[in-house]
């Protein structure tokens, strides 16, 4: 295997800067959940839609 032209340094300066400390929150936790639909493809709803209809019962 090869390695990779881009250096891991760079990388890493960038995914540092946009780092959380807060793992066990609800909203990064569902952000987390959005993101992972919408990179299956799927768009059609948002947690905090979603949220909003239910109103506000979790």
């Amino acid at each position: 295997m090869g390695r990779s032209p881009i250096k891991d340094v760079e990388v890493k300066v960038l995914l540092k800067q946009v780092l959380t400390n807060e793992i066990n929150g609800r909203e990064v936790y569902m952000k987390g959940i959005d993101q992972s639909y919408y990179y299956e493809g799927y768009m059609l709803f948002k947690v905090e839609v979603l949220k909003e209809t239910n109103n506000g019962k979790e």
